[in-house]
């Protein structure tokens, strides 16, 4: 394959293999946990919002045995990595990769089109912070051209009665998080709380949300990603050993 200048490829540890730029907004530990924590079953067919290089839907190819994966992603450019690492590892018949915007999913594929929606959304809103002067990196890290409610309206459009899905966020936003699922009707189902340290406050949040269920919830136990600086605690360990 011929890299274009800035970029490398990275080794998921799974067989497969990711192109990114060292000057975009490249993935991190965020999609592996999301990855890990949605579930996929046989024959679903799944879609992810702001997929980014489209690093989810490769992930979720190599630990689920979902029939079809496709990723949304408005930057041209991010889609364009995305479609040639799918060439790359020869995943053009799972997934597919289309240039659109969040806020248009449901128009672009139709209601009731997908059995699970996953999405890493923009974290922070568009008046938070907002001092990256790079444009690339400010849309995946603020909400530049889509919110939060365009993220979780647009889900709710597009799973099928029953679908579930599943976003990592902030947990400063938990409550707009949960306020804005049950407006659309996707009751929060399963969520766990993220640490970096065992002593430190959580950073993220794994969040479930089934369309047209009932009120109840479990929360599963924390997530430490770190032992220590700079090591991985077991949990972190078997998710990238896994490919996830």
């Amino acid at each position: 394959m011929n890299l274009l200048e800035g970029e490398r490829l990275d080794d998921l540890q799974n067989g497969y293999w990711m192109i990114q730029d060292n000057k975009d907004f490249c993935y991190g530990i965020d999609a592996v946990l999301l990855s890990a924590f949605a579930k996929v079953k046989t024959g679903e067919n799944v879609l992810d919002l702001c997929t980014g290089t489209g690093i989810i839907p490769v992930l979720l190819k190599a630990k689920t045995s979902g029939n079809h994966f496709t990723g949304l992603e408005i930057q041209e450019k991010s889609v364009d990595m995305a479609r040639r690492s799918v060439e790359y590892n020869h995943l053009n018949e799972y997934i597919t990769i289309r240039q659109g915007d969040a806020k248009d999913a449901s128009q672009i594929f139709g209601t009731a089109a997908f059995d699970v929606v996953t999405c890493n959304p923009p974290y922070m809103t568009a008046h938070h912070g907002l001092s990256n002067a790079y444009l690339p990196r400010a849309i995946a890290r603020h909400e530049v051209l889509c919110t939060l409610e365009d993220v979780v309206r647009q889900a709710a459009d597009v799973l099928k009665s029953r679908g579930r899905f599943y976003m990592i966020h902030r947990p400063f936003r938990l409550a707009e998080i949960m306020g804005v699922m049950m407006k659309y009707k996707l009751e929060p189902k399963r969520m766990q709380l993220v640490y970096p340290f065992a002593d430190k406050e959580p950073n993220m949040v794994l969040i479930e949300g089934l369309k047209g269920g009932n009120s109840r919830i479990t929360v599963e136990k924390p997530l430490i990603v770190y032992e220590r600086p700079g090591v991985y605690t077991d949990d972190i360990k078997r998710m990238y050993g896994d490919g996830r």
